[in-house]
């Protein structure tokens, strides 16, 4: 499955959202663009939880091109796919690998967000490229993520490795990093703790394994993605600064995003935390990841509506 068809694959239930409120909103052939119709628009984006602040930036585009005028529906969202490429607009690489020796990747997110089999996914990409993958599960607090996440690695052909049930999670990660400087692995990925980001201790617990990380490895993690739950909406944006004031995120996973008709959080993310949204969950299935890229999934979201 190209890329493509797996953003139109997880934008699902956000496509039939806006195809129906599309539809209502140019229910003649053509329509005068009027206040009416912009507060209608503004709704209709604003269902997709792209947030209030896109959406009417959004709304404004459409304003000033076709103010008073009567338009059909292909012009309208056109321009409006070209504002909202604009918006999402980011750099195209979505792994800083390391320039020599493991790149070693720390993963966040709060209880249930999706993040082990974020990481599964994350896994199976690297490896299907053909590098060596060592998954650290230093969530050690909860022995079904450990558990799982060790189902996880059997399944890939990926080395795993766990600490003892309530063990120190920086020296679980310790450990990861330790094996995988051993093995020659290209590729370092820790697991840690699902916690709320109001959760201080918890917080401050992230701030010492990423310190640790880089006692190890100088540039160490090269990488800290924050997975979050496409199914929560804005409430993500929240979890994105506080998570990022702890361990300096470089990037989102957005999870589920096929479970949801909230698919314009991307936007949303990519407007008010700055960001990069770095790979998208478009299933259940290992295979079920993609490398985000602004246009395609614009593209993906309007495709057999214009």
């Amino acid at each position: 499955m190209g890329l493509f068809d797996k953003f139109k694959q997880g934008l699902t239930k956000t496509k039939q959202l806006l195809a129906t409120d599309v539809r209502d909103l140019f229910k003649a052939e053509g329509r005068l663009v009027d206040e009416t119709f912009l507060d209608e628009l503004f709704e209709t984006l604003v269902k997709t939880d792209m947030g209030v602040q896109a959406a009417q930036e959004t709304v404004d585009e459409i304003r000033t091109a076709f103010c008073a005028r009567v338009v059909q529906r292909e012009e309208v969202l056109e321009r409006i796919k070209e504002t909202l490429k604009k918006l999402l607009a980011q750099p195209a690489a979505p792994i800083d690998f390391a320039p020599s020796g493991p790149t070693v990747i720390m993963v966040a997110g709060v209880n249930g967000c999706g993040k082990t089999t974020s990481i599964a996914k994350l896994g199976r990409m690297f490896l299907d490229d053909g590098k060596k993958v060592v998954l650290g599960a230093a969530d050690t607090f909860r022995a079904a993520a450990v558990e799982q996440l060790t189902i996880w690695a059997q399944r890939l052909g990926a080395e795993i490795v766990t600490g003892p049930s309530g063990s120190d999670p920086a020296s679980v990660a310790h450990q990861t990093v330790a094996r995988a400087l051993e093995t020659g692995a290209d590729v370092c990925i820790v697991d840690t703790a699902g916690r709320l980001q109001t959760q201080q201790g918890l917080m401050q617990q992230l701030s010492k394994i990423h310190r640790v990380l880089g006692k190890q490895i100088p540039e160490a993690p090269h990488e800290v993605l924050l997975v979050l739950d496409a199914t929560t909406g804005q409430n993500g944006i929240s979890q994105a600064s506080h998570f990022t004031e702890a361990v300096r995120c470089s990037g989102i996973v957005l999870a589920k995003l096929d479970g949801t008709a909230k698919g314009g959080v991307v936007v949303a993310i990519r407007r008010q935390v700055g960001l990069p949204v770095k790979f998208i969950g478009v299933g259940e299935k290992a295979e079920d990841l993609a490398s985000f890229e602004p246009d395609s999934f614009v593209d993906a979201l309007f495709d057999e509506l214009t």
